[in-house]
């Protein structure tokens, strides 16, 4: 065994280094393991039938819609609205206006499922006011690459989406799940950001003038698209009225009213947002057939279960295993995106997370957080790259902006550990449980 698993780690190293695209070098590890040690097996007919169930799930037909809706609404002035809408909220809350980036992503993920789109989306607009008025440099950046994250955390996630095709979970489920662990996530970056500015007042500029409550209720009018949207997609999945699949077509059928009633999406704008969701999934496509011919070589291989036996034999706690998977997915965040990482290991930690006690839809959770953690670790952090090109600044400030935020994501990943009701309340409630 000791062979196979020296001659995997080998095969994906190699592949992966030479920037091969992530699904070849997942088939190509998969057909060179085969070939070395089992060789015998039909490795075409194997591919052939992964690539059959990945183009026919009917779970994954909810991630091309998902993934058009974000492409959509990045061509509205959604990113305005949410700036318009919320800043008269905020002016004289302890952190001030700092906390539009956190409630901006908060919003922003609630219907679209990237990470990056919804980094790029708040923080054009966000991050260039809130320095201009004096906030912060670092204070502004940091929090944008953290609350951008929760893209894949607060449903709709394309991550979730994922996962729940692998680990052959119900992903309403997964979405329920993230919702609670996805806004304490949030209200602790703006317990963050209301400390420092508190202990530095400097930080978050001069005092505004105060708003009236009427120019609050009237500002409230400018999120009004926005919350339409939300009541349309996770009010009709967690109202039961939609599947996750007739949700998302509802996201893009709104997000196409708004942006056409805004004036901002033209039928060009639509083709060009088409052409981009479809590249997008063909990539994520590649990398799921890849992922599942890989999964299943190493399953026949016997190489999960030796792993998880000894693993298993070391005699850690469920909270030193969380510790230890955490240190892992964060050192591969270091040098692969969140896809990548998620595929590449699902078929070996997640039999180790379930021996250990914990749930699929517990771990598939943790591993949407740590995964964001991965967003966020250069120097391959998407997070980060979509910063540096919207602020001009260093990758090294930006990381070190980050480091707060990411202290807060490892500390609330050992928090769901220690209380896992975290993230199964909800679903329990929503089941009748």
């Amino acid at each position: 065994m000791g062979k196979i698993i020296a001659t995997l780690l080998g095969l994906l190293t190699l592949l992966l280094g030479s920037g091969l695209w992530i699904g070849l070098g997942l088939i190509g590890t998969g057909a060179g393991l085969l070939a070395l040690f089992r060789p015998n097996m039909p490795g075409l007919k194997l591919l052939a039938q992964q690539t059959y169930n990945v183009v026919v799930s009917p779970e994954l037909l909810a991630l091309p819609l998902f993934i058009l809706m974000a492409e959509i609404l990045f061509r509205t002035k959604i990113s305005e609205a949410l700036f318009t809408g919320l800043s008269p909220w905020l002016r004289r809350v302890p952190g001030r206006l700092s906390h539009l980036t956190v409630l901006g992503c908060t919003m922003f993920a609630s219907v679209c499922g990237s990470s990056a789109a919804t980094t790029a989306t708040v923080g054009r607009i966000t991050a260039k006011e809130l320095i201009d008025r004096g906030y912060n440099r670092d204070l502004v950046t940091g929090s944008l690459a953290g609350a951008g994250t929760l893209g894949f955390l607060i449903p709709p996630s394309t991550i979730m989406i994922i996962y729940g095709v692998m680990a052959e979970e119900s992903i309403l489920r997964l979405f329920i799940a993230g919702i609670v662990p996805g806004l304490m996530l949030a209200a602790s970056y703006m317990g963050y950001l209301a400390i420092r500015s508190w202990l530095n007042p400097a930080l978050v500029g001069a005092t505004p003038p105060r708003t009236s409550f009427r120019e609050k209720m009237v500002a409230l009018k400018d999120l009004g698209p926005l919350l339409l949207l939300i009541a349309g997609v996770i009010g009709s999945m967690y109202g039961g009225i939609a599947s996750p699949t007739e949700a998302a077509t509802v996201g893009v059928v709104v997000s196409m009213i708004i942006g056409f009633a805004q004036r901002t999406l033209t039928l060009g704008g639509l083709l060009s947002a088409a052409r981009q969701a479809a590249e997008s999934c063909a990539m994520i496509g590649l990398i799921m057939i890849g992922a599942m011919f890989l999964s299943t070589v190493i399953g026949y291989l016997g190489v999960p279960r030796y792993i998880a036996t000894e693993i298993q034999s070391w005699g850690m706690s469920p909270l030193m295993l969380v510790v230890v998977l955490l240190i892992f997915y964060v050192l591969l965040g270091t040098v692969m995106e969140g896809l990548g990482i998620i595929v590449m290991t699902l078929p070996i930690t997640l039999p180790l997370a379930v021996a250990a006690g914990y749930d699929k839809v517990w771990f598939g959770i943790f591993l949407v957080i740590v995964v964001e953690m991965a967003q966020i670790t250069p120097p391959v952090g998407f997070n980060l790259t979509v910063i540096q090109r919207l602020t001009g600044d260093s990758m090294g400030r930006i990381t070190r902006a980050t480091m707060p935020f990411f202290l807060i994501m490892a500390a609330f990943v050992l928090l769901i550990a220690v209380f896992p009701g975290i993230i199964g309340f909800l679903p329990d409630l929503m089941r009748g449980n």
